[in-house]
């Protein structure tokens, strides 16, 4: 289970017994879901409120599935709560325990405004993957609520390690299938991602030229395609006729290839929109520079985080087919004409892994491509004075005046 703590039982250290969060944690968890149930009572925004007592019952519970369902039903909420063991980056060992995570979002009306286009078109994105029909389940009907939010304060797996511009919430296959999921934009985080690390790196490792054309406008709208095709792709993996979950299925490379797949399939849902007309056509280049400094910035985690593996594999296989190249300048250079096929051609291998749930395949592949280069290592050591990430001060009475 992905809730439970394994430990060595206290009367026979050679059996090991498991324990429910909300048994293990439950001091911390009162706690917290007497605070929760409070903010309601000072909430006038009856949904939100009602959202905020069902995931004080979830802590104590461990059942999150009815509060997930209120939580992506919320209608442009001026405040919203992410507050869950969500996510598995911090499971070296197997991928499935999840850890606590919360954050305190406040609305950003103007940028939320802005998410209609890439709201619009959803479904089809969906039904325009590289994938066989039975793979792609319609998005047609289903909730896809999308806030641009800022974030005076996060806590937990949202504070540890990586510092999420987005997210895709919840992971539960259950919720996608029959409402959707959430996407949420961390607008300050995303400003700070790109002035004090995207940019500064970008200028050091990039053609002068590309360098110029990455933007925080460019980068944002990849990260609101990567956050959208998380939810995107096939539901489950079919293995010998049976629904199984992918996470499950994939094991220990799951979150590097899922992370992989919400990028690739994200620049290829942007060259859809630009095909399409949502988008104009001459942005194109600044998207496509703005990913690949995004790349320059992440694969400088490395290999042993899961948005580090994935973007490593992503440069390996985007520079095995010339679609970026190094200038004898020691500049990397990206050939505009050669993104568009070869991003299609690495969603339609990454969608497929999912997709039949193959783990060595997934395996395979990653061990192929997740190493970083010596040219690359080399390149990057330009940026030393650059900080690898930002590193939010946050303390909570300071974070929320």
């Amino acid at each position: 289970d992905e809730r439970t703590v394994v430990e060595i039982a206290s009367r026979n250290p050679l059996r090991l017994k498991t324990t429910p969060y909300h048994v293990k944690y439950k001091k911390w968890l009162v706690s917290a879901a007497r605070h929760l149930r409070n903010a309601a009572a000072a909430s006038d925004d009856k949904a939100f409120a009602n959202y905020l007592r069902m995931r004080a019952t979830a802590l104590l519970t461990d059942d999150y599935y009815p509060s997930d369902l209120a939580w992506v039903r919320l209608k442009d909420p001026k405040f919203d709560l992410i507050f869950a063991p969500y996510e598995t980056y911090l499971d070296d060992l197997l991928g499935i325990k999840t850890s606590y995570g919360a954050s305190v979002l406040v609305r950003n009306e103007s940028e939320s405004a802005k998410l209609a286009v890439f709201k619009k078109y959803v479904p089809d994105i969906q039904d325009a993957l590289p994938l066989p029909a039975e793979d792609r389940p319609s998005k047609k009907g289903l909730e896809s609520p999308m806030e641009v939010m800022d974030a005076p304060f996060r806590a937990g797996d949202l504070r540890h390690g990586y510092q999420a511009a987005a997210d895709n919430l919840p992971n539960d296959p259950r919720i996608h299938e029959k409402v959707g999921s959430k996407k949420i934009f961390f607008k300050n985080f995303t400003d700070a991602r790109v002035n004090y690390v995207i940019l500064p790196v970008a200028k050091l490792v990039m053609r002068p030229d590309q360098a110029a054309q990455a933007s925080g406008e460019g980068y944002l709208a990849a990260v609101m395609m990567h956050e959208i095709c998380h939810g995107l792709g096939p539901a489950f993996a079919r293995r010998g006729g049976q629904h199984v979950d992918i996470r499950e299925a994939i094991g220990p490379a799951y979150s590097g290839l899922e992370e992989a797949k919400a990028d690739v399939t994200g620049m290829f849902g942007l060259k859809w929109l630009v095909d399409h007309g949502a988008l104009p056509k001459e942005r194109l280049e600044e998207y496509y520079a703005s990913y690949v400094a995004g790349i320059f910035r992440t694969v400088r985690f490395g290999t042993a985080e899961a948005h580090g593996r994935a973007e490593m594999m992503e440069f390996n296989y985007l520079s095995e087919k010339g679609a970026i190249t190094r200038a004898a300048s020691g500049r990397y250079v990206i050939d505009y004409a050669k993104m568009p096929d070869t991003l299609a051609a690495l969603a339609k291998e990454l969608l497929e892994i999912e997709a039949t749930g193959d783990r060595a395949r997934a395996e395979a592949w990653f061990n192929k491509y997740d190493k970083m280069p010596a040219d690359l290592r080399s390149a990057l050591d330009a940026a030393n004075n650059v900080p690898v990430d930002i590193d939010p001060l946050i303390p909570f009475k300071e974070g929320v005046q």
